[in-house]
C-alpha cells in the first residue's frame, strides 16, 4: 500500500424520514434566534412549514436562487442577510439553494444548517462557487461548510425523472472522481466504491418511482458519501469540464454532469489502474464508461451537449478554457484532446468501454 495521508472534515448528519421536524432541534444546538431561510422556489410549500415550526427565530424566507450562483445574486443575498440581521441560515433545496447560502456565509461567516432536495452533494463540502462575467470561480473555505445536514426521504420523492436522473449523475462524478484524485487514500476509495454501488442501484428506482422510500433514502446515503469525496478529495477533468461550460455557456449544472461523465471516465480510467478496479467491482462490469452512459439513457437524462444548447462552434473555446490553467488530472491533458472529448460529448457518441 501507498503512503498516503487521510483528512476528513467535520460532519453532522441527521438522516431519516421526516427529519425536517428536527430542525428546531438543530437551530438550538447552534443557539441561534434570528434565521433565514434560503430556498429555491419549487420548494416553497416546505420553507414555510419549516418557518412555522421555527416561529420567531426565523426572520424570513429568501427565494432569489439562481444556478451557478451569479455574483450579483450572491452580492443581493449577502445585503438581504445582513439586512434582516439574520445570524444563520437553513438552505433548503438544490445545489443551487445551498450554493447562495455559501456565497451569503463566505462573506457574513453566518453557519448553515443544509436542507437538500437533491442528490448533488453540495451541502457536505467547505467547497463554493460563484460566476462572475462568464466564468466560475470555485474555493474551498471552512465558514462555508454547513454546521449540520438534514436528510429527508420525504422531501426528495416527489423530484421528477428529468431532475432526479442528472441530479444522482451529478453525485456519482464525484465518486468517480474521488477515485483517482492525487490525494486519494484508501478509506476514501473505499468510500467512493460504496456510493457508486448505492446509487448504480437506486437511481433507476428512485426515477422509476419516486415515492418508493425505501430507494430514496439509499439514494441519498449514496449522495451523502458523495459529498464526503467532493469535501475530501480533490476534481479532475471531469469537474473543470463541468465549470467551464457551466460558467461560460450557462448549461444547466447537473446535466451537464451527466452528459460529460462517460465521455471523462473514459478518457481518464485507462491512466487509473484502482479506479477502474474498484469501479469494475462497484458495477459489476469492466466495461464502465458505456455502462455510465447507458445509465443515463435509462433514467432519461441528457446524452449529448448538443440538447443542452451548444454549438460546434462552442467546443474550441471550451476546450480552450479548459486546458488554459494547468491542474492535476491522471492522464496528461491537452487541447486537442479535450476537443475531441467534447465533440464525442457533443454528438452523443457511446464512449469505449
Amino acid at each position: 500500500m501507498p503512503p498516503f495521508v487521510f483528512e476528513i472534515a467535520r460532519l453532522r448528519v441527521v438522516s431519516g424520514r421526516g427529519s425536517r421536524a428536527r430542525l428546531g432541534e438543530e437551530v438550538s444546538v447552534l443557539d441561534r434566534r434570528r434565521v433565514l431561510i434560503i430556498v429555491s422556489p419549487s420548494h416553497a410549500a416546505t420553507a414555510a412549514e419549516v418557518a412555522a415550526l421555527l416561529g420567531d427565530r426565523c426572520v424570513g424566507i429568501y427565494d432569489k436562487v439562481v444556478q451557478h450562483v451569479p455574483a450579483p445574486v450572491a452580492a443581493a443575498g449577502v445585503a438581504h442577510a445582513r439586512t434582516v440581521e439574520a445570524d444563520a441560515c437553513i438552505a433548503l433545496g438544490g445545489g443551487s439553494a445551498i450554493g447562495l447560502a455559501k456565497a451569503i456565509a463566505l462573506e457574513t461567516g453566518l453557519p448553515i444548517i443544509a436542507v437538500p432536495t437533491t442528490y448533488s452533494g453540495s451541502e457536505m463540502t467547505a467547497v463554493w462557487g460563484i460566476t462572475t462575467d462568464g466564468v466560475k470561480r470555485t474555493g474551498k473555505d471552512e465558514k462555508v461548510l454547513p454546521r449540520s445536514v438534514v436528510y429527508d426521504a420525504e422531501l426528495t420523492a416527489t423530484l421528477p425523472a428529468k431532475i432526479a436522473g442528472p441530479s444522482g449523475l451529478n453525485a456519482l462524478a464525484h465518486l468517480v472522481e474521488g477515485l483517482y484524485a492525487q490525494n486519494a487514500n484508501p478509506m476514501m476509495s473505499t468510500l467512493a466504491q460504496e456510493g457508486v454501488r448505492a446509487i448504480a442501484r437506486a437511481l433507476p428506482r428512485v426515477c422509476a418511482s419516486p415515492a418508493d422510500l425505501d430507494a430514496q433514502e439509499e439514494m441519498l446515503y449514496g449522495a451523502c458519501l458523495a459529498g464526503i469525496l467532493l469535501g475530501s478529495t480533490g476534481m479532475s477533468l471531469h469537474h473543470k469540464l463541468c465549470h467551464t461550460l457551466g460558467g461560460t455557456f450557462n448549461t444547466p449544472h447537473a446535466e451537464t454532469h451527466a452528459v460529460v461523465l462517460p465521455y471523462a471516465t473514459a478518457f481518464n480510467l485507462p491512466a487509473a489502474l484502482d479506479a477502474r478496479n474498484r469501479l469494475t467491482v462497484a458495477l459489476g462490469t469492466e466495461a464502465i464508461a458505456s455502462t455510465i452512459h447507458a445509465l443515463g439513457a435509462a433514467v432519461g437524462a441528457p446524452r449529448s451537449l448538443r440538447e443542452l444548447g451548444l454549438s460546434q462552434a462552442d467546443l474550441d473555446r471550451a476546450a480552450e478554457i479548459a486546458t488554459r490553467t494547468p491542474y492535476f488530472n491522471p492522464r496528461p491533458v491537452t487541447r486537442d484532446a479535450i476537443r475531441q472529448l467534447l465533440e464525442d460529448a457533443y454528438n452523443g457518441v457511446v464512449p469505449s468501454p
